[in-house]
């Protein structure tokens, strides 16, 4: 009987499954039997292309399922907009799963049957810059990568033939590689807003590499695992207290690794500067829209506030597009970095929009997309 709140190690029971899949193939098997089973009708899922890029697709084949096992440290992208209208089963990254949610407060989601299984995540990586840096920093031909992973601080890649190597994350990043830089100072690393909470932190013993702990985070997280208990998709046991305080331990670690990143990067703008300071970092802005199209939490339209008031024509110190978004984004903005991947001008577009909200979120003691609780500064305050 599974219950809300246990914690789990699991794996598939198909040995292929459970051999291809990052952790022993759980979460592959558990969209697999949800799909099987008729518990959602459609899974989101990466279809891989090669080691280092895959394309998110939404499939109703079994099939696909299975074939997509594996993690993608170097597929930066966000699936958060796959889910909207459709009765789902999607895996995501925590910034994944925070969209959807804020999708879902806009009623774009119906997160009643949309179920969310959320991925730890340490932070993705650029393809291109990714087999660069296995060429520069660990003498490897990207060719001969088989797969990757992020355990206890390093970034460890495995070969065709079974050697490992890993180099530590700071490092690497040091060094101008690793993660992208919103994943740096990242400040969620264990999806807690999923339905089930599941990676391969706390994994020990002889089970360490070959199956998932998994944390069931609410009613639907323990329909997603009893209904893959109940087709023999997969095995679990109860995860012991020192596998429980591993998993803390890293957390923690990653947690601290993100602060320093934060402290870092957001300095503080002496007063009477910050204007001037937002003019010049969207002075290059070529008005292309591309950052408003692939924001997992923007679902305005065509006809939106940022676009009806700003026109090309317009001369204004800065732009009114800008403007707008800046304030849309202040109780909406999850840090997940589509917007700078996209920017062709490369403007630092996240670490703008989160310095901007950063402000209003850690007053009212609010993040973005980790529960569908309303912004309390949107709330009518009592006289």
């Amino acid at each position: 009987m599974i219950e809300v709140g246990d914690k789990v190690i699991g794996y598939s029971t198909d040995p292929g499954v459970r051999n291809k899949g990052a952790s022993g193939g759980l979460v592959t098997a558990i969209l697999a039997a949800a799909l099987e089973k008729g518990l959602v009708e459609e899974v989101v899922v990466l279809k891989h292309i090669n080691e280092y890029e895959a394309i998110p697709i939404i499939t109703s084949d079994v099939e696909d399922v299975l074939a997509s096992a594996g993690s993608m440290h170097t597929v930066p992208v966000n699936l958060a907009k796959y889910a909207v209208g459709k009765n789902v089963a999607m895996p995501g990254k925590p910034c994944d799963i925070r969209g959807v949610i804020e999708q879902a407060k806009r009623n774009e989601v119906n997160i009643d049957n949309t179920y969310l299984i959320g991925l730890n995540c340490g932070g993705t990586m650029y393809p291109v810059q990714t087999q660069e840096m296995l060429i520069n920093m660990y003498d490897i031909d990207p060719e001969d990568v088989k797969g990757e992973n992020i355990e206890k601080g390093n970034l460890i890649f495995r070969t065709k033939s079974g050697e490992e190597k890993g180099i530590s994350i700071d490092e690497l990043e040091e060094a101008g590689y690793g993660r992208r830089v919103s994943c740096r100072y990242c400040d969620v690393k264990i999806p807690v807003n999923a339905d089930l909470a599941c990676g391969n932190w706390g994994v020990i013993g002889e089970l360490s590499g070959n199956a998932t702990f998994c944390e069931v985070m609410n009613e639907k997280g323990v329909r997603l695992l009893e209904n893959a208990i109940d087709a023999g998709y997969i095995e679990i046991e109860p995860a012991s207290e020192k596998a429980i305080a591993i998993r803390e331990k890293v957390n923690n670690v990653m947690l601290s690794m993100g602060e320093k990143w934060s402290e870092k990067i957001f300095t503080e703008i002496p007063d009477g500067e910050r204007t001037q300071y937002y003019m010049e970092q969207f002075a290059d802005c070529i008005n292309c829209g591309a950052c408003k199209e692939v924001c997992p939490v923007c679902t305005c339209g065509e006809d939106s506030k940022c676009t009806m008031y700003h026109n090309l024509e317009d001369n204004y110190r800065m732009s009114m597009f800008h403007m707008v978004r800046l304030m849309h984004l202040s109780d909406s903005c999850i840090g997940c970095g589509q917007c700078t991947d996209v920017c062709p001008v490369d403007i630092p577009l996240t670490t703008i929009f989160r310095r901007f909200a950063d402000k209003s979120q850690k007053k009212y003691n609010y993040k973005a997309g980790m529960t569908l609780e309303r912004p309390p500064f949107l709330e009518v305050m009592p006289r």
